[in-house]
């Protein structure tokens, strides 16, 4: 399936992503932080960049500039709480997916799918 770099900053969450996502036959890497998923570019090349917007460090949108100028063609998807953040990243990445929390884990597998299946 897809491998899939992961960065949202509240661990439980992090960790149902993680776990909904590997069970459906995703690679997951995960991040605690932009910054750090930032340096997991490092270790791609990855099919997808599923992101939090709102972050410590470098913030979603920052992550999300850096790995499509790294690997273009990169699918990504975004995924907040704030309502005002979702519209500044659909107007930064006009080609990316973005999803509002609360998100049910099985919609957001079936949105995967959907992005790395294009």
């Amino acid at each position: 399936m897809a491998r899939i770099l992961l960065a949202e900053d509240d661990s439980s969450l992090r960790g149902f992503l993680t776990r909904a996502l590997e069970r459906a036959g995703h690679h997951v890497v995960d991040c605690e932080n932009g910054d750090d998923a930032i340096d997991a570019l490092e270790h791609g090349p990855y099919d997808l960049l599923l992101t939090d917007i709102v972050m410590p460090g470098a913030d979603g949108i920052e992550v999300a500039r850096v790995a499509a100028a790294r690997q273009p063609g990169l699918r990504i998807m975004f995924i907040t709480g704030f309502a005002a953040v979702a519209l500044t990243a659909a107007q930064a990445s006009p080609q990316a997916k973005v999803l509002s929390k609360p998100v049910h884990l099985r919609d957001l597998v079936s949105e995967v799918e959907r992005m790395v299946a294009a």
